[in-house]
């Protein structure tokens, strides 16, 4: 492994890489700003500028512009509630209410912070844990999968403010509902189309994100009446110089945050198939339950702690996800699909063998993504003052931005007009649920677990002749439905434990 490590740094510590790295970085977090536009886009432009490097030079350009586009996408996020990609959905729960309290540049901030923690502590573990990693991987079956994905949707209370836990788990249920819209890719038929053709494929992400986000907090503003000023008191704090950096107290309170959603994200992203929108979701549902200072700001009103955790998760998970990639030939998620494509592009096979057969691009694209963090933080640390001013501008030019931008990403990604009236229904739907206080974080959730929760579970009972009894047959299955349990009865255990104590005395 040593040996590993010295041919990596000795590959990557040259003029040549390093300006690759830095390139990549730079043109991911650029693109990855952009609403609409997420790793998948970045990777696919740059594929084309690699076409005459050698493979070494190329996988470390297109990773450095994978977990640039990562550390960008909480940009847009955090800015304008538009997360262009599903791994950042969780950063917008509390990233844009600190935005709109005047605290951008405080959120920002975090969001690097953790960023950067969260790539480095995977990075050292990648380099660690790779191999043992794989067969954990290996090891995990259908029942496995479809027990986590339950998991994921049964941490919808986190997402629920008091009371609200049967508003949640209906918007989870409309989330799931909405998912199951298109062709069934096991029985070849189509479901809830409704005869439109444009819906054989189903409803995009992306567009469902636009429209219940950035769309509809547009359309929020417009409903409650936009004025020349900014709307905020943002403006006042914006330039003050405290606003822009983390105080030594918040910081030391985010790191256990940052720690413990880290090591969580690595491990679901070495996982195929999970990746970092669950890894996010997870982190983010684990750090709420786990936080019990009274002090601390209810999670989705401006939660340092709940911005650090999703964050420090989905780069962990972007980095976990080279695990299957390269040690198994198995892309964990959609991007890391595409970097396969890349490297048999150049001839090279992933899988056990790359590990031998090619040392040095396996130990390089590692050891570059500890550099890439490092120039990500650098690059973007100073950038945070003149990103956070976008604020500044006033709600009346800022809304029409907002509708150009989701109307526009949603458009360039399927050239369909009818996306876009379906959008706008979609976001007039989701200002209605807002309206009457009912939370779009859990229906997300629910459209996004859906299509892989469905996939794994027909795959479970099938191989299990249609018993069910594959629920509580292995061991890792049996634990993770026993978390469910538990996630559904969180909020009324304390209730039954408050009982139980005051009947006692009395």
């Amino acid at each position: 492994m040593f040996d590993g490590i010295l041919l990596g740094l000795e590959t990557v510590l040259t003029l040549n890489s390093l300006m690759l790295v830095f390139a990549g970085c730079a043109a991911g977090t650029i693109i990855g700003m952009l609403p609409g536009l997420g790793p998948i886009s970045a990777i696919a432009l740059m594929i084309p500028v690699t076409y005459g490097f050698d493979p070494t030079s190329g996988m470390i350009l297109l990773a450095g512009v994978y977990y640039g586009a990562i550390f960008g996408g909480s940009t847009s996020s955090i800015l304008i509630n538009a997360p262009g990609v599903a791994g950042t959905v969780a950063t917008a729960f509390d990233g844009y209410p600190l935005a709109q309290q005047g605290k951008a540049g405080k959120a920002l901030a975090t969001a690097a912070y953790a960023s950067f923690a969260g790539g480095t502590i995977a990075a050292v573990l990648l380099v660690l844990l790779a191999p043992y990693m794989a067969d954990l991987a290996l090891g995990f079956q259908s029942p496995d999968y479809f027990a986590l994905m339950l998991l994921g949707l049964c941490l919808v209370t986190a997402f629920a403010s008091r009371g609200q836990h049967l508003k949640a788990l209906m918007m989870t249920c409309l989330g799931l509902m909405l998912s199951t819209v298109g062709t069934d890719l096991t029985a070849g038929v189509q479901r809830f189309t409704f005869g439109q053709a444009d819906l054989i494929d189903g409803i995009s992400f992306l567009l469902l994100a636009m429209a219940t986000f950035a769309l509809s907090e547009a359309l929020m503003m417009v409903f409650r009446g936009v004025r020349a000023e900014t709307g905020t008191h943002a403006s006042n704090h914006l330039l003050d110089k405290k606003s822009l950096s983390l105080e030594p107290a918040e910081f030391r309170s985010i790191v256990p945050t940052v720690s413990r959603s880290s090591v969580l994200g690595f491990f679901i992203g070495v996982l195929p198939g999970a990746g970092a929108t669950i890894a996010s979701f997870l982190a983010y549902g684990a750090e709420k339950n786990l936080t019990t200072s009274e002090n601390e700001v209810s999670f989705g009103s401006g939660s340092l702690k709940g911005l650090a955790a999703p964050e420090s998760a989905n780069n962990a998970a972007c980095t976990g996800s080279f695990v299957p990639l390269l040690t198994l030939g198995i892309p964990g998620s959609g991007t890391t699909a595409v970097l396969l494509g890349a490297l048999i592009a150049y001839g090279i096979q992933p899988g056990p063998q790359l590990y031998v057969d090619e040392p040095r691009i396996f130990w390089s694209v590692i050891v570059s993504m500890y550099f890439g963090n490092i120039i990500l933080l650098v690059l973007n640390l100073p950038l945070i003052p003149y990103i956070a001013r976008l604020l500044l501008i006033p709600k009346t030019y800022l809304v029409p931005i907002i509708i150009f931008f989701s109307l526009t990403g949603v458009y360039l990604v399927s050239f369909n007009v009818f996306d876009l009236y379906l959008m706008i229904f979609l976001a007039f739907v989701a200002l209605m649920l807002r309206l009457g206080d009912f939370p779009l974080a859990p229906l997300l959730l629910g459209f996004i677990l859906g299509g892989m929760l469905e996939d794994n579970l027909i795959r479970a009972v099938t191989l299990n002749d249609g018993q069910w009894h594959f629920l509580w047959q292995r061991g890792t299955t049996l634990t993770l439905m026993i978390l469910c349990l538990l996630a559904l009865l969180s909020p009324v255990i304390p209730k039954l434990m408050k009982y139980l104590k005051t009947g006692q005395h009395t």
